[in-house]
């Protein structure tokens, strides 16, 4: 077993900034705080069966292997013929996975495309579109599922620095969404194509700023009848255990949600102020979450529940994987929630698969990342620790 870090310290060096006044006008009052912070992280162990049985899922549902033996999957998407592609950032690969005799286990597995640090995918028709930290390509989805040779899109997508992972959707406006984080923990970005959300076209062209002021919003998606977009953004870190929490916003064309300024319900970063304008002025013109979630649970991909198999109420509800904390002194996240929605709007956060942290939350047998709703109705999951590709399927009561 891998040794657990935990480390405990005022970070009395490192936020120098939040302990002192700061003065952004002279009619201001200073600002004062005091945090400590935290590092915990859990030792990873084996997915065996005998832990992957004592997941834990709704009452119907049944999670098992569709695949393993991947190294460190991430990001998914699944083509109309129900041919599955995962990316691997560490290797920079994309794998097919098929599941040629439907038994709810891939049985062909092969890499299609290697490009350093890929990560975002996404499918339209019979073309895929994948990312790596400054590049966009796309390629035509063969007959048997392997790719044409890749085209390059662009090649000047913002720096990585921080948060360097871009995934892709494409709207039901035809048009190319990409998530690109901010470089930093809390900054001024000087690019301001960081920490934003850009829309382009599917060629590439045409790009612009969506919306700003999310410091690393991955996971994203439309609600399948209203249309409105959503997205899960990450919180700022060492704010303490339970600051920033994790928000979930509804994300609007030409709207900025705080970052790094303002958090949350209008709470204010104490270690960044804008330089033109008093807090007060700045939250005037910041959206504010419509839920939040506890610190640090690191939600990597949100979608929309788009199948027929599971039970009724799941139409128009969202899942999220949330892929585990590091920066708070008890472990948070490590689990897929389903976000319950009413008349469109998000009500509350509940658990969907759990049971990854084991050993009284030591250790942890699987960080999920990517979700995708499967062309027979079940949820693919992936495990960027133990190299997994889960499978929920409902499989009793009434639907």
């Amino acid at each position: 077993m891998k040794k657990i870090l935990t480390t405990t310290a005022p970070l009395a060096l490192a936020l120098a900034l939040i302990g002192t006044p700061v003065f952004a006008q002279e009619d201001e009052k200073p600002i004062s705080a005091s945090v400590e912070g935290h590092i915990f992280k859990p030792a990873r162990v084996d997915a065996t069966d005998a832990r992957v049985r004592q997941l834990k899922v709704p009452a119907g549902f049944q999670i098992t292997k569709f695949a393993e033996g991947l190294n460190k999957p991430r990001m998914i998407a699944v083509s109309n013929d129900g041919v599955v592609y995962v990316t691997d950032r560490d290797k920079g690969t994309v794998t097919m996975l098929r599941d040629t005799n439907k038994d709810g286990k891939a049985d062909e597995k092969k890499v299609v495309a290697t490009k350093e640090r890929m990560h975002g995918i996404a499918i339209k028709d019979n073309k895929i579109w994948l990312a790596t930290v400054k590049e966009l390509y796309t390629a035509n989805i063969n007959k048997d599922g392997s790719l044409s040779e890749l085209q390059l899109l662009l090649d000047d997508l913002p720096d990585g620095g921080q948060h360097p992972n871009r995934t892709l959707r494409i709207g039901q406006d035809n048009k190319l969404y990409i998530s690109i984080g901010s470089t930093c923990n809390a900054c001024d970005e000087p690019n301001k194509e960081h920490a934003t959300i850009l829309q382009a076209d599917l060629d590439g062209k045409n790009r612009k700023v969506y919306a700003k002021g999310l410091r690393n919003t991955l996971g994203f998606d439309w609600h399948p009848q209203t249309r409105e977009m959503f997205g899960m953004d990450h919180g700022i870190d060492w704010l303490g255990d339970d600051e920033q929490r994790e928000e979930l916003n509804k994300i609007e064309e030409g709207a900025d949600y705080g970052w790094p300024y303002i958090y949350g319900e209008g709470k204010e970063n104490p270690g960044d102020q804008p330089d033109d304008m008093s807090y007060e002025e700045y939250k005037k013109k910041t959206k504010y979450p419509l839920l939040t979630y506890t610190a640090h649970s690191s939600g990597l991909d949100m979608i929309f529940y788009r199948g027929n198999q599971f039970p009724k109420e799941y139409n128009g509800d969202a899942f999220v994987a949330f892929h585990g904390s590091w920066n708070r002194s008890k472990p948070a996240g490590y689990k897929v929630a389903r976000i319950r929605f009413e008349n469109g709007q998000p009500k509350e956060f509940v658990d969907f698969v759990t049971g990854f942290l084991v050993d009284g939350d030591k250790a942890q047998f699987g960080r999920v990342v990517g979700l995708v709703t499967h062309t027979d109705g079940s949820l693919l999951i992936t495990d960027d620790s133990n190299g997994v590709v889960y499978r929920v399927a409902y499989t009793g009561g009434k639907k």
